[in-house]
């Protein structure tokens, strides 16, 4: 971890389209400088190997595509409350929550850990966004900027 410990994982399939919101959002997060101190990920999933990052952060920002009915384009910000209950069974990924808990079973350590979701279009094959999302997208940088400034002051 560098700086104060801010991990940011823009997670998703970057060869489905909506789905690979979290990369695009990634690559813009690596280069801004507002999060200059914070570890930005690019990951095609949630993987178990990723707890021992999130118990060592201070702050984790998850960026997702949600496919749970919000408009196209639109984002949504929330915390998380981890499952350490949801980790009983070993898998090659994991949700956020159970990705939190994990961490807290694995390493005691669990910081405050935020999902910054945004509305898919499509899924197609491919590895543009539609364009509802790329008009998104500045949108989910500011979010993401916002929750470490926010976590900052704190």
């Amino acid at each position: 971890m560098t700086g104060d410990g801010v991990l940011v994982v823009g997670y998703g399939n970057a060869l489905r389209g909506d789905d690979g919101v979290g990369w695009h959002a990634a690559a813009r997060l690596a280069g801004d400088p507002r999060l200059a101190v914070a570890d930005v990920l690019a990951r095609h999933q949630l993987t178990p190997e990723l707890a021992e990052d999130v118990a060592r952060a201070s702050l984790v920002v998850l960026v997702d595509a949600s496919a749970d009915g919000g408009a196209p384009g639109s984002v949504s910000v929330r915390r998380l409350q981890p499952r350490p209950d949801a980790v009983t069974g070993w898998t090659h990924h994991l949700d956020p929550a159970a990705l939190a808990g994990l961490a807290g079973v694995l390493y005691g350590a669990v910081p405050p850990v935020v999902l910054v979701s945004v509305g898919v279009a499509s899924f197609a094959g491919g590895d543009r966004l539609s364009p509802a999302l790329r008009r998104a997208l500045p949108g989910v940088v500011e979010a993401v900027a916002r929750v470490v400034e926010e976590q900052g002051r704190a």
